[in-house]
Formats: structure tokens, sequence, C-alpha cells
């Protein structure tokens, strides 16, 4: 009966030993947006996006300048020739549809160039996340937001927002 109650208060002395969870949580959407590397990579597509705008706004003008020579032309012809003025018209109306599939075509492909960008730098910050909760012995880290409130309530001490931003940002230029 002795060793049964020696065993038990080795077992509790030992369970008391044991060092607790070191638990922190981070705002998902504040990290990401304040991360460098996305604000720049905003910056590039919005560069590239409105060069897109000045480019599809040119070629509207173009095309408008030469409808409207095609048309003048058309209704000049159709008196003596009226096949020939609807083909003139169906080759117009058919550059039109061809421009804009084009543009079509390279928006699809930056709106998808951009969002693959936006997922390596999510991918990046979530690994950067787990590294720095290695590094400084956390057994977890949690993520929260606005949209998805998995943290209902964290002490300000364990809120490591700040910290990762501070961290992610300092390696980001690191890189440059």
């Amino acid at each position: 009966m002795k060793n049964i109650l020696y065993v038990a208060i080795a077992m509790l002395v030992l369970a008391s030993c044991e060092k607790p969870n070191k638990i922190g949580f981070v705002d998902n959407g504040v990290v990401i947006n304040d991360y460098q590397e996305k604000i720049d990579l905003e910056a590039k597509y919005k560069a590239k996006d409105e060069a897109f705008r000045k480019r599809a706004d040119s070629i509207g003008l173009a095309f408008q300048t030469e409808a409207q020579k095609t048309q003048a032309e058309a209704q000049r012809i159709a008196r003596s020739n009226r096949k020939k003025a609807e083909e003139l018209m169906t080759g117009l109306q058919q550059k039109q549809q061809q421009l804009q599939q084009q543009m079509q075509v390279e928006q699809q492909q930056l709106t998808q160039a951009f969002q693959a960008d936006i997922d390596s730098v999510i991918v990046k910050v979530k690994d950067f996340v787990g590294a720095y909760g290695k590094t400084n012995g956390y057994n977890y880290i949690l993520g929260t937001s606005e949209a998805a409130a998995t943290v209902m309530y964290g002490e300000e001490k364990s809120d490591l927002t700040k910290a990762i931003v501070e961290a992610i940002n300092a390696d980001y230029k690191k890189e440059e």
C-alpha cells in the first residue's frame, strides 16, 4: 500500500513539473495585409492593370475611328453595291469580337497571375508563422480574422500579430 502511495505521489510530482503549452494567436488578415511582399505585389499588379487599361482604351479608340470610317464607306458603297457594304460591316463586327476576346483573355491572364502570386504569399506567411512558432517554443499558434473568429478571447500578451508582421517584413527585406 505504501508503494502505491509513493508511486501516486511520484506521478503527481512529475505531472506538475511538465511545462504548460505555450499558445499564441495572430490576426490572419492583419498579417497578410501588412506583409510588405503582398503590398509590393498589389502595387506591381495595379501598375500592370493600369497599363492594360490604357492599352485597351487606346485600342478601343483606334477601333472606333476605324469603325466610323468603315461605316461611312459602307453607307457610301451601299447605294451601288449592297453586298460589298454588308461584307465591310461583317468584317468590322468580326474584328470587334476578336478585339473583345483578346482583351478578355489578357484580363483573365492578369487576374490568374495575380491570384497565383497571392496564393504563394499566403503559403509563405503560413510557413513563416509555423517556423516562428517552432523557433520561439510555441505549441500552438491559432489564427483568427474578422470573417472567422476562431479565437474568441486571448490575452494581449498572447497576440503575436505585431511581432510576426515585424519579423516577416524584416525577413522579406533581407531577401530583396
